[in-house]
């Protein structure tokens, strides 16, 4: 439904606690869908040989906890940096793309181009919990500078993480951004006006005047 819709990938989450989808499902979705599959993983062994088994079109690294209830924040590329490059680089030897989730911190933004991903995703989780207008502009601009020094290292830059129809079009003005994920807000809407719709009108709300 979301590729007759018109989605550009497909963003999927292999917790090692398999508390979203299963590797069956990743199975299944690399055999099938026609759009790019985004595979969402920790940085271990075990994801690895999935990755390596079924070579998603991109992995998005992303930081791992067993008592949070969804990603809380930007992985901390400062500790293990060797072993993150090597991680990144057997990946990148099998056709992988590697996006690595990373807070909009420069130092964040610079270890991930350090350790050789290509691409980053901005955590746009303080942005979108902010409470007041203040706030909401103080966490965009963190956006935007973030999102420009990476586009000077030359990273493709990505956002996602509690966007929804009422923000998007705030994130949708910095010109760096590439893409967005987006998930828990588009299914809540689908409750409301079905699946695909749902889509398309996330799709319109991203699409720049």
């Amino acid at each position: 439904m979301a590729e007759r819709a018109g989605a550009d990938q497909i963003t999927v989450h292999l917790r090692e606690d398999r508390r979203h989808i299963q590797v069956r499902d990743l199975e299944i979705l690399t055999q099938s869908v026609r759009t790019k599959i985004n595979l969402e993983m920790a940085i271990t062994d075990e994801m690895r040989g999935f990755a390596l088994q079924f070579k998603p079109g991109i992995v998005t690294l992303v930081p791992e906890r067993p008592e949070e209830q969804t990603t809380e924040g930007g992985l901390d590329l400062r500790p293990n940096q060797e072993r993150n490059a090597a991680f990144i680089k057997e990946l990148q030897k099998a056709g992988i793309t590697i996006s690595i989730f990373v807070d909009p911190n420069r130092e964040q933004i610079q270890a991930a181009h350090d350790q050789g991903a290509t691409h980053i995703e901005l955590h746009t989780g303080d942005f979108s919990a902010a409470t007041t207008d203040e706030d909401e502009q103080k966490e965009l601009q963190k956006l935007r500078e973030a999102a420009a020094f990476a586009s000077s290292l030359g990273l493709i830059v990505a956002a996602g993480h509690g966007l929804n129809l009422h923000n998007v079009h705030l994130i949708k003005t910095i010109p760096e951004i590439e893409e967005l994920n987006i998930g828990h807000a588009l299914v809540a809407h689908a409750i409301f006006v079905g699946f695909e719709q749902s889509v398309r009108d996330f799709i319109d709300a991203m699409k720049r005047d």
